[in-house]
């Protein structure tokens, strides 16, 4: 046990006869500081008895210490435990959206508690550690852990002996390292995590499950050094959906239906690859669920080289094409594993820096008391606490440092220190020696606000060192007594928090870096030393996230980003400048659904060659419990400015359109191929206008005028042939949606006040001419026409369980997008000339803004009550079509196309036209016939014209109209 005076040690019987449920949450509960914040608890060697869940408040880590790993035991036969699913451990979350009862409160407690918050993407920090799970007979339901965190949390150094259980883990997050599942109807079931963002897995193994290995679905599931043995399935991906599954170093040995079996196969989110997997007694590797097609293995015992499914890109100039690529050769014996992560040192070998006069009480300068500590010892050890440094931390080439909680122990700079002000050359808070095995785990670095020079990991050390569970200070997670201090610094105004360079490498896992003075969270450069990062998430940088310079030989699997609102909406995900020889697998780039503007790409290339890119997914949608007078619901919605081109080539000249995509190679000799010629001659595009913040909500008139919005000028503008580009309305109404009936009154929608507000004006009059329309009840109205949401997203699958505990079965996106789509809406809002009805979606507040479909997608498109109207559901990338009724409903919806972004379009002729990428034109029966490439990314599709043949296409910054 390591020496920590602020930690708590449980006080329990362990025999495995007393139950200790009781005595174990005390301790649990007395290590909660805040809501926000928790603290280490120890848990001493024995066999400790539970009856009911354990409740993991946030923060918290409790790890195993002794002679001996401590057992968690549930008797057999638990009340309880026997059906549906109930968790041993539940790891909670606070009020993350100010909403004072839980909207869905962890349904798998035991017993069940209505006032518990489940886990959510505020949860970090959370941890079990060096602790072994044991589930005893007749526990049917029993799962050891529900995890649904996010970031600085994990699971690791544990054994799950199941048993008779459902599963060690429901509903996965962040990062588990060295866990290992025996027995159990499942080792893993789950779902998208609460952030939405990668699930990572790391030196860890399955054996003896009665149905799969892991089943799983939208985890974004990447595997290092993973084996799973004797199991029908090794991973299960439910039915109806996708994942972004990566899978490095994995082996399957004695799997008898298939070591990966795959839905959704057409969908763009189904991204699937391996790299130098082992199979041992694997007949099938792949099994196809909706179309039963099979990927056989080579032999009783195989290397597979490559493994990819999903859709492919060749040129870049071109769409994309789903597509296989296997290559596996047969093997006679198999090569021995090696570990991803390394073990940190025996905690006999720990030094106490306490020992050699460090305070880490937050005022007193510890900087020379930790460098006699490194000086003198090989492994120096922070209890938690706040350590003051004034000058730079300088490892020896295989120095240690370690802490068990990266927010409760920290290294700081305090404000202005005079060693790194002023304008100068980087100086580092952590500096390692160059080359060596060096490892830094489990610790905080915090450069404040106000010192300019300051790098707070300068890392030189060579390929077998190692970075693991550190988190940079300042910005998201840091302690809020931190973050509110009256300090006020300069953005984008110091070094970067993390920069490896001078041939510096090795592993770098569990990585979170957001602080917002840094101009990146992770620099890489002039190194052509071996760097392997896993689960790294950088966010909320004024310019870029990840900057790669003069780099080679370096892999990063499940690398996450994000760009707020105020620091980074100009910010770019990734800039690689004058590299080779790089991978980058289940990388997400994201940007937050209230983003305001547009911005052009996710991933900027210069000079470099051989980036391959795998599994990679752009996107702006997140969830929100969100709650309003009629009570709580999940909301997923979509934001309208994700990345608009996932990857820009500035040496070459070209942008990656797609947003989702699973193969990608960046490479000196890009293909010479000619664009795909078109079937029928098209017209050619003619730009209308431009120059544009960003525009969308068009709707058309009944003489054929195109309006639309530029909501952040609040202006409405007309397009006509005769006048051009017309301003009719800029009332400061923030106006971001419209249409327009039989008379031509524009309706207009507002996000003004307590939920929506729907106004009306008649073009050319006075702009203080408005008319406030009240919702009313919803009638049936005869030959009235309906506006609907043109794309909307619906997966709410991470805010209330979708898992039938009967029967075990989740409720496919395109059963959501059904329901969701044919539940009626109680009121709506009627037109001046009562020929137009407007829908009244429900919508959720949160402080300022309003979400509802109405208000997040890019425009309304319109049809009368029993015709039928075209859709997007954006959570599935596919166009439905279903017939119009009473209320807003949709039904009979079917499947047209598995194309389906941001709008869809129907002509006269009956040829629909989708808007994803470039605009895609289908025949009425579904058939692909033609694509038009636009300048710009096609934003919004409206048929118009007098004669209603043209097709105006807004992208964000320009208008452009085809004839068709």
């Amino acid at each position: 046990m390591p020496k920590d005076p602020n930690a708590v040690v449980v006080k329990a019987v362990g025999d495995g006869r007393t139950d200790d449920s009781a005595a174990i949450q005390r301790a649990i509960d007395s290590a909660v500081v805040d809501k926000w914040r928790g603290g280490v608890v120890f848990l001493p060697s024995g066999r400790y008895l539970i009856s009911r869940t354990i409740i993991m408040h946030p923060a918290v880590r409790l790890f195993g210490v002794g002679k001996t790993r401590p057992v968690i035991v549930l008797g057999d036969n638990t009340p309880g435990f026997g059906e549906g699913v109930a968790t041993m451990f539940t790891f909670v979350g606070n009020d993350q959206y100010g909403n004072k009862q839980p909207p869905f409160p962890p349904k798998t407690v035991v017993p069940f508690n209505d006032k518990l918050f489940d886990a959510n993407s505020s949860t970090f920090y959370s941890a079990m550690a060096n602790i072994d799970i044991e589930i005893g007979q007749g526990n049917a339901g029993a799962v050891a852990a529900r995890f649904h965190v996010a970031q600085h949390a994990f699971l690791s150094h544990m054994d799950f002996n199941l048993g008779s259980g459902l599963a060690g883990v429901y509903l996965a997050g962040n990062v588990m390292e060295n866990v290992h599942f025996h027995g159990g109807r499942y080792g893993i079931l789950t779902e998208k995590t609460s952030p939405a963002w990668q699930f990572t897995l790391i030196d860890s193994s399955f054996d003896g499950q009665r149905e799969a290995a892991i089943r799983e679905h939208e985890v974004d599931l990447t595997l290092v050094n993973v084996s799973i043995s004797n199991v029908p399935v090794g991973i299960d991906i439910d039915e109806g959906y996708s994942d972004s599954l990566w899978g490095k170093d994995v082996r399957f040995n004695n799997v008898s239906k298939a070591a990966v079996v795959i839905s959704a196969e057409n969908s763009v989110f189904t991204q699937i690859g391996f790299e130098n997997a082992l199979a041992t007694n694997v007949p099938t590797f792949a099994r196809f669920r909706d179309s039963g097609k099979t990927i056989e293995g080579v032999g009783k015992g195989y290397r597979i080289k490559e493994f990819n499914y999903g859709l492919t890109l060749v040129d870049p100039r071109q769409m994309g094409q789903i597509k296989t690529n296997w290559q596996a050769e047969p093997l006679n014996s198999m090569p021995a594993a090696k570990r991803a992560i390394r073990p940190l040192p025996s905690t006999t070998a720990w030094f106490s820096v306490r020992d050699t006069g460090a305070k880490g009480d937050g005022k007193t300068d510890d900087t020379a008391a930790i460098q006699r500590a490194i000086d003198s010892h090989k492994v120096v050890y922070f209890p938690q606490g706040n350590y003051i440094v004034n000058d730079t931390l300088k490892l020896k080439k295989d120095t240690v440092l370690v802490g068990l909680h990266p927010a409760q122990t920290q290294l700081i700079i305090p404000e202005n220190s005079p060693a790194y002000a002023g304008l100068g050359t980087p100086k580092a808070l952590v500096e390692s020696a160059k080359g060596g095995n060096a490892i830094v785990s489990g610790i905080g670095i915090y450069t404040g606000v106000t010192n300019p020079r300051a790098v707070g990991l300068l890392w030189k050390a060579g390929a077998d060192s190692l970075v693991d569970d550190v988190k940079i200070q300042g910005g998201s997670g840091t302690p809020r007594d931190q973050r509110d201090q009256p300090v006020k610094g300069r953005d984008d105004g110091q070094y970067p928090s993390i920069w490896i360079t001078d041939g510096g490498g090795g592993t770098f896992a569990d990585i979170w870096t957001p602080h917002e003075a840094a101009h990146a969270g992770f620099y890489v450069s002039n190194t052509k030393t071996p760097g392997h990062v896993y689960e790294l998430s950088t966010e909320h940088h004024f310019r870029n996230e990840i900057v790669l310079d003069g780099v080679e030989n370096w892999e990063f699997l499940a690398p996450q980003t994000e760009e707020e609102v105020r620091i980074s909406s100009d910010a770019n995900s990734l800039d690689v400048r004058n590299s080779r020889n790089i991978l980058f697998a289940n990388y997400h780039a994201y940007r937050v659904t209230r983003s305001p503007k547009p911005n052009a790409f996710a991933v900027r290339l210069q000079n470099s060659t051989d980036i391959r890119f795998r599994n990679l997914h752009s996107n702006a949608e997140s969830g929100f419990a969100m709650c309003d007078e009629n009570g709580c619901a999940p909301y997923l919605r979509a934001s309208k400015f994700p990345f608009e081109n996932a990857i820009r080539n500035v040496t070459a000249g070209w942008d990656i359109r797609e947003r989702e995509f699973a193969v990608f190679d960046v490479t000196d000799k890009m293909p010479k191929t000619e664009p795909v010629a078109p079937l029928y001659t098209a017209a050619p595009i003619q730009k209308l206008a431009d120059s544009f913040y960003s525009i969308s909500g068009a709707a058309v008139a009944p003489d054929g005028a195109l309006y639309f919005v530029e909501r952040y000028f609040q202006r409405i503008y007309r397009w006509t042939p005769t006048k051009g580009l017309e301003i009719v309305r800029d009332n400061t109404l923030d106006p971001v949606n419209l249409a327009i009936d039989k008379s031509g009154n524009v309706m207009v929608m507002s996000p003004q006040g307590s939920e929506i507000t729907v106004y009306a004006f008649k073009p050319d009059t006075p702009f203080d001419k408005i008319d406030i329309i009240q919702p009313t009840a919803a009638v049936a109205r005869p030959n009235v026409q309906v506006a609907l949401p043109g794309n909307v997203w619906k997966n709410d699958g991470e805010f209330q369980d979708q898992l039938d505990y009967v029967t075990y079965r989740y409720s496919t996106l395109a059963e959501q997008f059904i329901k969701g789509m044919g539940t009626p809406k109680a009121r709506e809002y009627v037109s001046p000339d009562g020929s137009l009805v407007l829908p009244a979606f429900r919508t959720f507040r949160q402080g300022d803004w309003r979400f509802s479909d109405t208000m997040d997608t890019m425009g309304l498109v319109t049809a009368k009550v029993g015709e039928r109207v075209f859709l997007n559901n954006s959570s599935e990338n596919r166009t439905y079509h279903g017939v119009v009724g009473t209320g807003g409903v949709v039904t009979d919806l079917k499947m047209f196309a598995e194309r389906g972004g941001e709008s869809v379009a129907v002509g006269q002729d009956g040829r629909v036209y989708v808007a994803n990428g470039q605009v895609f034109v289908y025949a009425p029966d579904g058939k692909l016939i033609n694509q038009i490439n636009v300048p710009d990314r096609p934003t919004q599709l409206v048929i118009g014209g007098k004669d209603k043949k043209t097709l105006f296409i807004l992208a964000h910054h320009a208008l452009y109209s085809i004839a068709l």
